[in-house]
């Protein structure tokens, strides 16, 4: 069974493995391609076994930092000719859409920034690395729509107080067009990387990006008003482009609180019991838990062997359950698991079993 929703995004030219003598489980690497380049298994001892770290993380930062560079580059140079029109003709509609576009360059800006401490490896103080950032570059992007969207609000109101209308009409039309098409070329660009490498904050970008399409459409909607003899229209666009941006800042702080508080797709867990209980040997599987750490995921279980078999069969089987998360679960990037004696042959657990009711910690429903 596979991760809901998984695609298999991955290089397997350089890598391949043969999986033929894997009991009971056979891989067609046609479907299961996966990045295993520079891929190691870090050394085991006792029951907990620690898997390296997939270069999912380099590949998915590669991506990423080349999505975040190609996005602020692009949207610089929209925001800039819009700004000078807007300056020159008075439209608030393109003076709001074009703060919007410059907000797309301070997100992709932030983005970058989240990319690059990405990089930087883990040490005794962030033993996860920095990967963190990432998320914390998720709420910075939510509060520049909404500072955004109060900008472009404030600009129409005093426009539709004062009554002044807009200059060069055509001319900030053909800007307005800029941005839709600019836009929405960046937001499908960003979105699909985003998903590619499991960046919520890549693709709430790239939302935003498609949200500042349609309010240069309303910008130039309202342009066009104004060519037609209603004055209003301008100042009025200005406004609906706020509405619009707001009615998108719960859906995209919903993803990105979400993800900041550890949240997984709620059919994750089900089908990481499903893989592990599958490999021969696995009698059990307790204690779940999976996170998302920026875009890798970090996946710790337990399983329970039988307790008459040797240390090193044990461990066979656990490498066999990390390798089928490997192989079925999309963005996976660290799996950690600890091997039980079967709980049918007593509690080996009786001595950090009042730490565990102490700290009153809740347990996982199977």
């Amino acid at each position: 069974m596979r991760e809901p929703e998984s695609e298999h995004h991955h290089d397997h030219d350089e890598h391949q493995h043969d999986h033929d003598e894997h009991e009971g489980h056979e891989h067609d690497h046609d479907e299961h391609d996966h990045d295993h380049d520079g891929h190691g298994h870090g050394g085991h001892g006792g029951y907990g076994h620690e898997h390296g770290r997939v270069d999912a993380d380099l590949y998915g930062n590669k991506l990423g930092l080349r999505a975040v560079q190609i996005s602020t580059a692009g949207m610089f140079l929209v925001a800039a000719i819009q700004f000078a029109i807007a300056a020159i003709g008075g439209s608030a509609g393109l003076f709001a859409d074009a703060l919007h576009n410059l907000g797309d360059v301070l997100t992709t800006v932030a983005l970058w920034i989240a990319f690059v401490l990405s990089n930087r490896a883990a040490n005794h103080r962030y033993t996860y690395g920095y990967y963190r950032a990432e998320d914390l570059a998720g709420i910075f992007i939510v509060l520049v729509i909404i500072a955004s969207a109060v900008a472009g609000a404030v600009e129409s109101i005093l426009k539709l107080t004062t009554g002044s209308v807009p200059t060069q009409l055509y001319l900030s039309m053909a800007a307005a067009l800029i941005g839709v098409a600019g836009n929405e070329i960046l937001a499908q660009y960003k979105i699909s990387v985003g998903k590619r490498i499991n960046s919520i904050p890549l693709i709430a970008d790239g939302q935003h990006s498609r949200i500042d399409g349609l309010t240069s459409l309303a910008a130039f909607i309202g342009l066009i008003g104004v060519a037609l003899g209603f004055p209003l229209a301008d100042p009025i666009a200005g406004l609906v482009i706020t509405v619009v941006i707001l009615t998108v800042v719960y859906s995209t702080t919903r993803s990105v609180l979400q993800r900041l508080l550890d949240a997984v797709d709620p059919r994750l867990i089900p089908s990481i019991l499903t893989i592990a209980s599958e490999v021969p040997g696995v009698e059990a599987v307790t204690d779940p838990h999976a996170r998302w750490v920026g875009h890798t995921l970090h996946v710790t279980l337990n399983i329970e062997v039988n307790p008459e078999i040797t240390i090193a069969e044990a461990h066979t089987i656990a490498e066999e359950v990390r390798h089928r998360l490997f192989h079925e679960v999309k963005g996976l990037s660290e799996a950690i698991i600890h091997t039980d004696p079967s709980s049918h042959s007593g509690d080996f657990h009786r001595l950090v079993a009042h730490h565990q009711q102490e700290a009153q910690r809740p347990l996982i429903e199977r």
